[in-house]
């Protein structure tokens, strides 16, 4: 009996095109229509992106799960996890100079619940909560020089204050 000799090299050529990508930047990827794209390509990018700017996953073109992005000088800019291309749970954002600048809740891309904004020096700037992505509630805005600013600090619905 005799046995034909397979090549392995056509089953490998193909794995290697069908697989996702590991460690590209987004400088290799190309934005359209909300998805993300590789370079002359029309099939919506999978893989990981893992650079000094950014690290985190994409899948099907939408960012996908734990995600952390970095400023030019290396300092952590925000984190937190996307599902389906849209921010989602709790984030944390840094300033430039490494100190904390706000913390709050995403859902489906908008946000939601309480959030806290802090100024460089650390202390508390405004606060308050939203609702569907727009103010609703009390809010409370703070200057370092003047305490409590009451022209922005009141209560808001839909975004808009509506009283002192």
């Amino acid at each position: 009996m005799r046995m034909k000799k397979l090549s392995l090299i056509p089953f490998i050529v193909m794995s290697l095109v069908a697989s996702p990508s590991w460690g590209e930047t987004l400088d290799d990827l190309v934005e359209r229509d909300g998805l993300y794209y590789k370079k002359f390509s029309d099939v919506p990018f999978t893989g990981e992106i893992k650079t000094k700017e950014a690290n985190g996953w994409i899948k099907d073109g939408r960012k996908e799960g734990y995600w952390t992005e970095y400023f030019s000088n290396g300092q952590l800019w925000h984190k937190g996890d996307y599902k389906n291309g849209n921010r989602e749970g709790p984030w944390v954002f840094y300033y430039k100079t490494g100190g904390l600048s706000a913390t709050g809740k995403y859902e489906n891309g908008k946000r939601e619940g309480f959030w806290i904004s802090h100024n460089e020096l650390g202390g508390v700037l405004m606060q308050g909560e939203y609702k569907n992505d727009k103010k609703e509630g009390r809010w409370v805005y703070n200057s370092p020089d003047e305490g409590v600013r009451k022209a922005f600090s009141g209560v808001y619905k839909d975004g808009v204050k509506i009283s002192d």
